[in-house]
């Protein structure tokens, strides 16, 4: 069992590495990715950021590569396993500095938007780590050991699909928001819930799965995505509306990027069935002076359907 798993391991490691390398080398929106980043406090602006990202991006590329061919290239393989586990360290290092000294700040793990740096961005960068310890130890040719063992390979394949899908946030939109969509139709079709009128009442009350649903819908998410950093992190209700509370980023001209919070306000009552297109008030307030930033959305979307809200 030991030798399948030592052998198998740098085909996943390397598959890893290829995709988030290549995302990170080819993606044209990275300097916007970067500049949710740690990297813009510490290099200066987000071109630079940017830039360092692409180049972790192609290390990330090289020894994906050395891990797909090293031993059934004869080539040592320690050497591929050593650099995979130094990019895990280095991986852990940069998410523990990024989380001591800017904790709203996003990632970059893999080129894309994401939220506030968490025990999942750890837990897949120590996996790159110990993978990498792991392959080191490679005395044998992955696909010469799935012809060995297919079987075995297969099952080791799904379990190491399973483990880096439950680690990497920016998958959750193949397998989590499906399982969340389920589970709301699953247990009492809360969508069809706002129909009871009073949304304050017991078995009346929309869930919040279902004011996200009806959010993420709309225009007004279309319009303020490109500034939110994080899935949901907090939720109200108040006179009527319900408060959702996302993390973000806004990128000013002359301050460079600033810590916000996104807030987005809509009808409580509101489903995605009862109100298809729903007014949403959408504030951006600065994480840090909590001041207000004007921000005005309304060349992104129908005024009609988006009234921002300052304050």
């Amino acid at each position: 069992m030991l030798p399948l798993l030592t052998n198998l391991v740098p085909a996943v490691l390397g598959v890893l590495l290829a995709a988030t390398g290549a995302a990170k080398l080819l993606s044209r929106d990275i300097a916007r990715v970067a500049a949710g980043t740690v990297l813009v406090r510490v290099l200066g602006d987000a071109e630079r950021a940017g830039r360092a990202l692409r180049a972790v991006g192609a290390a990330e590329l090289a020894v994906a590569a050395a891990l797909l061919a090293g031993v059934g290239a004869g080539l040592p393989a320690a050497g591929p396993g050593a650099a995979a586990a130094v990019l895990g360290a280095g991986f852990t290092g940069y998410l523990g500095y990024a989380k001591a000294t800017a904790p709203e700040s996003g990632c970059g793990c893999s080129a894309r938007a994401e939220g506030p740096i968490g025990a999942r961005s750890f837990a897949r960068a120590l996996l790159v780590l110990a993978a990498g310890c792991v392959s080191a130890a490679a005395d044998r040719a992955w696909w010469s050991q799935v012809a060995a063992r297919p079987a075995g390979s297969a099952v080791f394949a799904v379990a190491a699909a399973v483990a880096v899908f439950l680690v990497s946030a920016d998958l959750d939109r193949y397998w989590l928001l499906p399982l969340r969509r389920l589970r709301i139709h699953l247990f009492g079709h809360p969508l069809r819930a706002g129909d009871a009128g009073d949304a304050g009442d017991a078995g009346g009350r929309v869930p919040v799965e279902a004011s996200v649903e009806l959010l993420e819908h709309s225009l007004a998410w279309q319009a303020a995505s490109p500034i939110v950093r994080s899935a949901l992190l907090d939720h109200w209700d108040d006179e009527g509306w319900r408060v959702l509370r996302f993390a973000g980023v806004y990128e000013e001209e002359v301050r460079g990027p600033r810590p916000v919070n996104v807030l987005f306000a809509l009808d409580r009552a509101a489903t995605i069935d009862t109100a298809p297109s729903p007014a949403v008030r959408v504030s951006v307030i600065d994480d840090r002076t909590e001041e207000v930033v004007p921000l005005d959305l309304s060349a992104a979307v129908t005024a009609a359907a988006v009234t921002p809200h300052a304050g």
